[in-house]
């Protein structure tokens, strides 16, 4: 796709992301959705509530204005699988959810091409080193709890960039970047049009969900997808900057 060199480099990039979204969408469109294997995609049996404040641990969200939507990829080394420990022994422990704060960062946050872009950063809130490794389950949901049913689909898998494992020593973040198409661009007879007031959030290969408290415009038909999330990073997310 050419662009004008009238454009800025920021819309260019932008406009790029956005692209590269919708190339992986329709090669994943057969693929799985929603939370990592062993991950429900629906309400978990149990789960562990957190929200944006304190008390509500392990999920936050801060509430400022978004940036610029991300576009340009990140110098991550991909590796196929889990790494080991730094004697070369076991592999680390995964990072479980009590042990992570999850923020939806509107920060870094951004928007285009009818979709806004929010990175998920996950903080290692322990006294131990653990392994993040694929992709986050996520979803909208209707309550911070078990109790709180499911709203519409589970996010998509963007395939466009390889997996690989991070190490979160104690205090260090990671993150994944969350697409969500405007719930305005489906009919709204095909969309059935609600508001979240909540993401359900499963780390990578975890089956109990932390929650971040964020309004959005959702769609509760099961049969339109708004959700799209990438693989997990090493580093709290920048803006511009994917995966």
């Amino acid at each position: 796709m050419s662009t004008s060199p009238n454009v800025p480099v920021r819309t260019r990039r932008v406009l790029w992301f956005a692209g590269a979204v919708a190339a992986a969408s329709l090669a994943t469109a057969c693929g799985s959705t929603g939370a990592e294997p062993g991950q429900p995609a629906a309400t978990p049996a149990a789960s562990v509530p957190a929200s944006s404040t304190p008390a509500q641990s392990p999920a936050a969200s801060p509430s400022s204005a978004p940036a610029a939507a991300p576009s340009a990829p990140a110098t991550s080394s991909p590796s196929a699988a889990p790494s080991a420990g730094a004697g070369g022994g076991a592999v680390l422990a995964m990072c479980r959810t009590a042990s992570l704060r999850i923020i939806l960062d509107d920060l870094q946050g951004g928007g285009a091409a009818g979709s806004a872009y929010y990175p998920l950063n996950f903080t290692n809130t322990s006294t131990a080193a653990c392994e993040l490794y694929g992709y986050p389950g996520v979803s909208f949901t209707a309550a911070p709890s078990s109790a709180g049913g499911q709203i519409g689909l589970a996010a998509q898998r963007n395939g466009a960039f390889g997996k690989v494992a991070v190490r979160l020593a104690p205090g260090a973040t990671a993150h994944a970047w969350l697409q969500v198409t405007t719930a305005g661009n489906y009919p709204a007879s095909a969309c059935q049009p609600v508001t979240a007031q909540w993401l359900r959030v499963y780390p990578p290969g975890e089956t109990v969900a932390g929650y971040v408290g964020h309004t959005f415009s959702a769609c509760s038909s099961s049969s339109t997808a708004l959700l799209t999330v990438l693989p997990v990073r090493a580093g709290a997310a920048v803006a511009e900057v994917t995966p």
